[in-house]
């Protein structure tokens, strides 16, 4: 599937997350929408990541925009990641990759010597209109949400 480009709609989605409730790209029209594509729960670099969307939180908020945490892992795992971190944004269960492959973040990597297919961090900003307005992708963690904010904060 080709990579959405900057400008054009963003790929719609729709993904569970914690008590029955699942998060709809459409439902969210009138908002800035960050989503942050990781590879795995309770592993440093993605434990990291999401402690810096967390406490960035309030200025997202006050920039109006909304934070989302997107991976193949279930809806358990992250709801154990979410509370034992505190984070104070929803993470959705991509277990089948539809918004993996939507968005283009199931690379091959190498792990230990071995490849295998798995996401690579990256991160989307969309705006009210649900029209993607920036990308990073092969993201590194330190600092990536102060990035991220400033470029929310633009919009």
């Amino acid at each position: 599937m080709a990579a959405p480009k900057i400008g054009n709609k963003a790929p719609t989605f729709s993904l569970p997350t914690g008590g029955d409730r699942s998060v709809k790209l459409a439902d969210l029209k009138g908002t800035k929408i960050v989503l942050y594509f990781y590879p795995r729960d309770n592993t440093p670099g993605c434990t990291r990541e999401g402690q810096d969307f967390r406490d960035a939180h309030t200025k997202f908020k006050r920039a109006g925009a909304v934070v989302f945490g997107i991976s193949r892992d279930s809806v358990a795992s992250h709801e154990k990641f979410k509370e034992k971190q505190e984070f104070p944004f929803d993470l959705l269960s991509d277990k089948d990759e539809k918004a993996c492959k939507a968005y283009d973040v199931i690379k091959e990597k190498n792990m230990y010597g071995k490849k295998v297919m798995g996401i690579e961090r990256s991160t989307f900003l969309i705006d009210e209109k649900g029209v993607l307005r920036n990308e990073w992708r092969k993201v590194k963690v330190d600092g990536h949400a102060g990035e991220v904010l400033a470029a929310v904060k633009e919009l």
